[in-house]
């Protein structure tokens, strides 16, 4: 557990809080076409993404409970990513995410009870802690997430029930 007595939760930006393919409208087919095998690549798209639906509600009800930080990669041949990465939690989370913005290849490293993430990589399959697979069969959306996690964690929270 973390100082704050609360249970550490990492949650992953490219397709868990951030909707990856919002950004695809606002490019170019020659560019689109060009990167179409690494998309992350291109100059500027992070900052053209929107937030995954209720990402933003769900992390504010997560960070009541647990000590949340963001933890995310950033494409290493991408010279923008990671400072557009941290433009995206300024804009959308700015008080709750102030300064919990990881950025790692290797996520394992980070210790804690829970990571959220769309994939395996990166150290995602050696995480210490339980991995909430998002995106996929028990995990569909934000909304089985952050029912799963207080369930689990037998925590009532008014808020998720609106």
């Amino acid at each position: 557990m973390s100082k704050t007595n609360k249970k550490i939760l990492y949650i992953d930006m490219d397709n868990v809080l951030v909707d990856f393919r919002s950004a695809f409208p606002f490019l170019d087919n020659s560019i689109k076409e060009k990167y179409k095998d690494n998309m992350d690549e291109i100059e500027g798209i992070f900052s053209l993404m929107k937030p995954m639906k209720d990402s933003i509600n769900s992390f504010e009800i997560l960070s009541k409970h647990f000590d949340v930080y963001i933890l995310s990669t950033s494409p290493w041949d991408n010279p923008t990513a990671a400072s557009e990465k941290v433009s995206w939690v300024k804009k959308y989370l700015p008080e709750l995410a102030y300064k919990r913005l990881i950025l790692s290849h290797n996520k394992h490293l980070n210790h804690g009870d829970y990571i959220i993430d769309d994939r395996l990589a990166n150290g995602v399959d050696r995480f210490s802690g339980e991995h909430i697979h998002f995106g996929q069969e028990n995990f569909k959306d934000w909304h089985s997430v952050v029912k799963y996690l207080l369930i689990k964690e037998r925590i009532n929270e008014p808020e998720f029930e609106k």
